[in-house]
């Protein structure tokens, strides 16, 4: 009777183990935080826990895999590397528990860097003080190398702030907050040239932004009239087919948006609000691209800042940077809808990554 006891508590012990993913968290550094966190998240219940230090770092508010999965590249949110203006990225390898291993550092070329992105080769930083982009190569053992190309969206008469980016193909697209556009570039050579800004509007603030994975339409989520503006592919550019609100009809309040994420199976779209501390959850056509709003829901905390879809779609994660805390939300997989199921206290959280 014993050993069969033993044999269904290892047993059970495995199957939990299987289900439990890493989830980092880029935080703040303040009183009660001192880096990257991480956590066990189970994907069958939604579960949080066993929080350990991955690795202490200065306000990392942005964190991105490499596409193997093996190594971490995280900014760091200051202005003062090396006694210049401007913030750093740093490299981390991977271990089998969870805690990351400091490879490099080098300068992101900009002030306050907010934003990371990945593919095979680059890493594409984004200064949100600064104004710049800076692109930078990877070595095979993960080391970070300083910028090969620096991309500078000031004018004299215009202060740029990058806060986003995204490859597709052999393009990069840049969502400038400051300028109120979406930057698109294409590489040629070794380097990637402008080949098109798409205004959304003034005092917009176009801050993050998801491509839908054929490349035909783009969301992007503006943070300064809480709006998101779609995108669609025509002959030689895009073109704008929609603009719509994120917030509740009759919500009077300041209210600023954050994060915006598709569903895997592109049939949804969520956005967060900063103020209305919500998430707002739309129904895409998956033929004209247009999204009809469905749902909004609170955060059960304040400003929401990166939230995040677990692999499986089964869960949604919210950052809730002011209230210190993270709520996760129950997906249901035929509406898109979303229904709270708790909150996790968590040091001063800003970043969410599966």
């Amino acid at each position: 009777m014993k050993t069969s006891f033993i044999s269904f508590f290892m047993f059970f012990s495995l199957i939990s183990n299987a289900q439990n993913i890493p989830l980092y968290v880029g935080t703040y550094t303040d009183e009660t935080s001192e880096g990257i966190y991480c956590y066990d998240f189970n994907t069958e219940t939604g579960e949080i826990n066993n929080q350990k230090l991955a690795a202490k770092v200065t306000n990392p508010s942005f964190l991105s895999y490499s596409t193997n999965r093996e190594f971490l590249y995280v900014v760091s949110e200051v202005a003062d590397f090396e006694n210049t203006n401007s913030g750093f990225v740093s490299a981390f390898s991977v271990t089998e528990n969870g805690l990351l291993q400091f490879i490099n550092s080098v300068s992101s070329n900009g002030a306050h860097p907010c934003h990371i992105q990945l593919n095979n080769e680059n890493a594409v930083i984004s200064n949100y003080t600064g104004g710049t982009i800076s692109i930078h190569k990877i070595e095979k053992n993960g080391a970070i190398k300083p910028a090969n190309q620096i991309i500078n969206h000031n004018t004299p008469n215009k202060k740029s702030h990058a806060h986003s980016t995204k490859f597709l193909n052999n393009e990069l697209f840049v969502a400038d907050l400051g300028r109120d556009f979406l930057a698109h570039y294409v590489k040629s050579g070794n380097e990637y040239l402008l080949n098109e800004n798409y205004l959304m509007g003034e005092k917009s603030g176009p801050r993050h932004f998801e491509i839908s994975k054929n490349g035909y339409f783009i969301y992007v989520i503006n943070e300064l009239n809480s709006t998101i503006t779609v995108l669609k592919k025509g002959t030689d550019k895009y073109i704008k087919i929609q603009n719509i609100s994120t917030l509740n009809e009759g919500f009077e309040g300041e209210s600023f948006c954050a994060d915006i994420h598709l569903s895997s199976n592109e049939n949804y779209l969520y956005g967060s609000n900063r103020g209305e501390n919500s998430i707002v959850v739309f129904k895409r056509d998956a033929l004209n691209g247009t999204i009809q709003k469905m749902q909004t829901i609170s955060v059960n905390g304040d400003w929401p800042r990166n939230f995040t879809i677990a692999p499986n779609g089964k869960f949604l994660l919210v950052a809730n940077q002011k209230s210190k805390n993270i709520s996760v939300y129950k997906v249901d997989l035929n509406t898109g809808n979303l229904t709270f199921l708790y909150s996790k206290n968590t040091p001063t959280p800003v970043c969410l990554l599966f």
